[in-house]
């Protein structure tokens, strides 16, 4: 019976460390992230971990985007949103801020802070420029890895034609996954 015991006790102790080293990301952002009109195993979050998987890597990618949602909304959920234990975190905003009347100086401070705010925490940061948004200067003045989302109209859209498709989610993560890879291996070797 004891061997029954010390058995049961080593496999629950290697399922708890096996989890423990599972990398954590937080997508997270508005509804480019939240995946606007398209089912939620459609949005590039739930895309995204799956293909991690299917590389080999252990993910779990929880999507924390909220339509609507600007970096100061971001910035006051930023508690509930981001999870301990996080190891990356995944920053697409921006757009909403612009389209509210916010000067394009107030997004890239206020985005500066969230960034601070997740390095404060550890937490490996890749910024995402949606569109026309450009914010590769952001991410170089606070050295965190970046990439732009950008495709044509038409083919790639959700009905909307202004928001992601499934397929089109799927080329934008196909760009980004470099990036997201680098992030997963600084993220393991800490």
């Amino acid at each position: 019976m004891s061997k029954l015991i010390a058995a049961l006790a080593f496999l629950i102790a290697t399922a708890a460390n096996a989890s423990a080293a599972a990398i954590h990301i937080v997508a997270f952002g508005d509804s480019a992230t939240a995946g606007y009109l398209v089912p939620h195993d459609k949005a590039y979050p739930a895309q995204l971990q799956a293909l991690l998987r299917k590389k080999g890597y252990d993910v779990a990618v929880a999507n924390r985007g909220v339509s609507g949602d600007t970096i100061e909304g971001a910035l006051r959920r930023f508690d509930s949103a981001i999870d301990p234990g996080t190891n990356i975190a995944i920053v697409e905003f921006g757009t909403n801020d612009l389209r509210s009347g916010a000067p394009i100086r107030t997004v890239r401070a206020r985005l500066t802070e969230l960034i601070r705010s997740l390095r404060a925490r550890g937490i490996q940061v890749l910024v995402i420029g949606l569109g026309k948004l450009d914010l590769v200067a952001v991410a170089r003045a606070n050295d965190v890895l970046y990439a732009q989302w950008t495709l044509p109209p038409g083919k790639y859209r959700a009905r909307d034609g202004a928001h992601f498709n499934a397929e089109g989610y799927a080329i934008v993560i196909g760009r980004m996954l470099p990036q997201v890879e680098t992030l997963i291996a600084r993220a393991a070797r800490k």
